[in-house]
């Protein structure tokens, strides 16, 4: 539900057109078109799709489907065709006209689908048309900027990030170290600060830290940069594969930024990265306020009177990169992030979540919605915990204890407590090895507390502490064996011809040199 009511929120509060919507959403136009379609006949606007709960919004759109659809009057789909060369007239206009006369007609969706199918095979090509405030093209330059290490000499080559306005071809520019996803959404933060704003929509080209599937209609954008644009309230429009007018603005940028920046800096060297960034700084703002030949005034200006009044506010805070896994909720509700444990609700026990991460903060998702928050913890094995999360028996304690774990396995028989005993001691916090004894209590429950005790007594004298011993020696039966006897120790014999330990001993109880033999 979440790209659904992010297909209502462009189509509503940013009016992109359902082609644009297709391209930021990574779904077919006949799908953008139907949830708009439903959300229509729903009667419901984007203030109380915003304040909805995803089971409210799901039962809005889709209504249980009535078996009894009477055959539907087909719109003459070559009429449409000849009527949609004429200026202003559009498929929703046409399909109005349809359903006022045949209101029992398809739906908005199907009617593009038939037309669709009728218009197969015709080539259109669009002209570019770049509005002012609307499109921002992004992409990395071919040349890179080399890096001298002041200490070991070595030479390392920086990427060049490069940003365009559709409209006032204002540039902007950058290097970084790679072309990953870190330092690509990092240079699209600093750009948008640049700015001092924030355009309608973003055109990258088909890079892997930007578009994770260069598909023609229906391309994937990353994750984390999709999060990115949300978080910039801006639309994500990839460049379309082999096809170079969409990236034509860039292309130039790209161009200029070699041209202007990139060789007049190719005779100086460089000792780190920022040092770079400087140097580039300064003849970007030359080349931002470099005169037109053929028109008056520059980029700058250009971006003054054109782009800059049309841009979006930058958000309170800027954006920080954010890492995200799935993880599934252990028994003890905990779940694990780079060997830290974040505690959840208890009662999403054995459920799938989603962990986002960034430098600062741990959040956990389930469905979409937020169920818990950290503060990111680096220590190996540790535990993050909050008391609301817990039961109400385990509130009732401050905090999980060994203590509470050994009197707990003491149901089960004394060998389960040794047994649980010994792994907390045999660990340097006792934390690491609650999950382990809260599994072997588990086995309890299927093989019932008599023959848990003998495995456990069994582990202890073969020296398995571990929740993986118990378990093998319960598959293998090997809790119904007697256990293994310790060796005992040999008497010790006195007799007039055995030599004790006295009789190396001189006087003054030092070791005499054993005799040699001649």
């Amino acid at each position: 539900m979440r790209k659904i009511k992010e297909v209502l929120r462009l189509a509503q509060v940013e009016g992109l057109s359902d082609r644009q919507i297709a391209g930021a959403a990574n779904m077919k136009r006949s799908t953008v078109r139907d949830y708009l379609l439903r959300a229509k006949h729903a009667d419901i606007d984007w203030l109380t799709i915003a304040e909805m709960s995803d089971e409210d919004l799901e039962r809005k759109l889709f209504p249980p489907f009535s078996s009894n659809e009477q055959r539907k009057p087909v719109p003459n789909m070559g009429e449409i065709h000849q009527e949609l060369r004429r200026k202003g007239v559009t498929l929703q206009r046409l399909w109005e006209e349809y359903r006022d006369r045949c209101p029992d007609g398809y739906g908005y969706s199907r009617f593009c689908e038939l037309y669709q199918q009728f218009a197969k095979g015709v080539d259109l090509s669009m002209r570019q048309v770049h509005r002012a405030g609307e499109k921002l093209f992004v992409d990395y330059s071919g040349l890179t900027a080399p890096v001298v290490s002041p200490r070991t000499g070595e030479i390392r080559e920086a990427q060049i990030f490069v940003a365009v306005m559709g409209a006032s071809n204002f540039t902007y520019a950058e290097a970084t170290w790679t072309q990953g996803l870190a330092d690509w959404t990092a240079s699209h933060v600093r750009m948008f600060q640049y700015l001092n704003g924030v355009p309608a929509i973003l055109v990258p080209d088909n890079l892997k830290s930007g578009v994770t599937k260069a598909w023609f209609y229906d391309p994937v954008i990353n994750p984390t940069y999709q999060r990115l644009a949300e978080h910039y309230n801006v639309v994500v429009l990839p460049t379309r594969a082999k096809k170079p007018r969409d990236k034509a603005k860039v292309e130039a940028g790209v161009l200029l930024v070699q041209r202007w920046i990139l060789a007049a800096l190719r005779n100086r060297t460089f000792f780190s990265l920022h040092e770079l960034n400087l140097a580039i700084r300064e003849l970007l703002e030359r080349l931002n306020d470099k005169p037109f030949r053929k028109l008056e005034g520059s980029r700058r200006s250009l971006f003054e009177l054109l782009d800059k009044p049309l841009l979006k506010p930058l958000p309170t805070v800027p954006y920080e990169f954010d890492a995200w896994k799935k993880a599934k909720v252990n028994i003890d509700y905990h779940v694990e992030l780079d060997g830290h444990r974040y505690s959840v609700p208890y009662q999403l026990y054995g459920n799938e979540i989603e962990i986002r991460s960034t430098s600062s903060i741990v959040e956990i998702y389930l469905r979409g919605k937020r169920v818990a928050s950290h503060p990111r913890n680096a220590a190996k094995g540790g535990y993050t915990t909050t008391s609301e999360h817990m039961p109400p028996n385990h509130r009732a304690q401050a905090e999980w204890t060994p203590v509470r774990l050994v009197d707990w396995a003491r149901h089960s028989g004394p060998g389960v407590a040794e047994l649980i005993e010994a792994i907390m001691t045999s660990k340097q916090h006792p934390e690491q090895g609650f999950r382990g004894c809260l599994g072997i209590m588990r086995l309890g429950k299927k093989v019932g507390s008599e023959r848990l005790s003998a495995a456990c007594r069994r582990a202890l004298a073969i020296g398995g502490l571990s929740y993986r011993s118990v378990l093998t020696i319960l598959e293998k039966n090997q809790d119904r064996l007697s256990l293994p006897q310790a060796t005992p120790s040999l008497p010790i014999l006195a007799h007039e011809n055995l030599r004790g330990p006295d009789y190396f001993q001189d006087e003054r109880g030092e070791g005499d040199a054993l005799p040699t033999n001649h």
